[in-house]
């Protein structure tokens, strides 16, 4: 039963408080009471706390967009977290990519040009994408989760000890209103004592009778003044205690723009290195393929004229030059001295060649085949001949040998 009258007076006491602050609350609204005003170090403080947190959830939200753009992964990563479970691995767009270029690069053949271009493109695609999952992880890491813990951390205690100032001011207000209200009623209580109404009609008599009647409940509140004053005291200590250790946590803000640059710069290295690696990546996959012939100079200056490969001028050195509408071709002059006779040669490939038809003969980098002239046949192209195997190939392509 005690316990019980305890539970039912703490919460009138509570829902009292509460009352209290609603009615000031509201009054300063209404600019019908005073408002106690922070000092200005520690709105400037609060402002800077407030102004971090905004800037850091736009930035950690974009930052997880860019590391990843789909919403869909997002969310099942959160809903993982929430539950506290490891998100299951999933193969990312590079990686799924390379995969493709791959099992294309495999159905179309390792032996022709194409073919494996394509494999090597997957195999690339495929080191870009673990890459990405090692910046992904890096970043969550070191840049992500910082901001995360003070999003959910730090700051959820700064709006909560900042929840309990603003309740504490509007105690301290409200006993300041308090306080005023009962020195007013003392003070009119004094002035209706000493005027006591002169005559002896029943009027007169009447009106004072009211007069005193309302001096006794005006006394009440003159006898709160002590009570008030006690009161000021107290909510003024527990205000100001409460102002100190707000302003400690804020100024804890400071470290915290300290702690995040630090993640920046984490940040930023891991995208560098990623950047780099895959810079890298590129550069051997171009490098690779510099062994693939250039069908053309570009795509919208295409003619009917023989490829040319992009590095034949390095590789096959001084020779004579034939025009051809805007595409420049290199002849060495061995090659151009054999269309003159009719005998055979043997010629190294320089670089893979697929037929385009029937008529042509398919190369193979590196591969010695044996050429010869035949008449009326176009300057560009000569007989090529492997085994069994017969076609045009073009000049471009090859090396004679001595």
């Amino acid at each position: 039963m005690n316990i019980m009258d305890f539970n039912v007076k703490k919460l009138a006491a509570d829902a009292g408080t509460f009352l209290s602050r609603a009615v000031q609350f509201t009054e300063e609204k209404l600019g019908q009471a005073e408002k106690t005003e922070l000092d200005a170090h520690l709105e400037n403080l609060l402002s800077k706390a407030e102004c971090t947190k905004v800037w850091t959830e736009k930035i950690m939200k974009q930052t997880e967009v860019l590391l990843q753009p789909n919403p869909n992964a997002r969310i099942e990563e959160f809903v993982y977290e929430k539950l506290d479970r490891k998100a299951p691995s999933r193969i990312n767009n590079p990686e799924l990519l390379g995969q493709y270029m791959i099992d294309a690069g495999t159905e179309f053949g390792p032996g022709t040009a194409y073919g494996n271009a394509l494999i090597k493109c997957g195999e690339t695609q495929k080191r870009i994408g673990t890459a990405d999952r090692e910046l992904i992880q890096t970043s969550a890491l070191n840049f992500l989760t910082p901001l995360r813990n003070f999003i959910e951390g730090d700051y959820k205690t700064i709006a909560k000890e900042r929840k309990l100032l603003q309740n504490k001011r509007l105690d301290l207000d409200a006993a300041k209103t308090r306080l005023k209200k009962a020195k007013a009623a003392e003070t009119k209580s004094s002035q209706l004592n000493s005027a006591r109404p002169e005559g002896d009609n029943i009027m007169v008599n009447f009106s004072y009778m009211l007069n005193f009647l309302h001096v006794k409940w005006l006394k009440i509140w003159a006898e709160e003044v002590t009570k008030s004053e006690q009161e000021l005291r107290i909510t003024q200590s527990e205000f100001d205690r409460q102002a100190e250790i707000t302003r400690l946590l804020l100024e804890g803000i400071s470290s915290t723009h300290a702690h995040h640059l630090r993640c920046l710069n984490d940040f930023v290295e891991a995208q560098m290195t990623y950047y780099a690696q895959c810079y890298q990546y590129m550069l051997d996959l171009q490098k690779q393929l510099g062994s693939f012939p250039s069908n053309y100079v570009s795509n919208n200056n295409q003619t009917s004229g023989t490829p040319v490969p992009y590095t034949l001028s390095n590789t096959i050195g001084p020779s004579a030059v034939a025009s051809t509408g805007s595409l420049v071709i290199t002849c060495p002059p061995n090659l151009s001295d054999l269309k003159d006779s009719s005998s055979t040669r043997k010629a190294r490939v320089l670089y893979d060649y697929d037929a385009a038809n029937s008529t042509e003969l398919s190369l193979l980098a590196d591969e010695v085949i044996t050429v010869f002239s035949v008449v009326g046949m176009d300057s560009d192209w000569l007989m090529g001949e492997r085994g069994n195997q017969k076609g045009k190939v073009p000049i471009t392509y090859l090396e004679l040998l001595n």
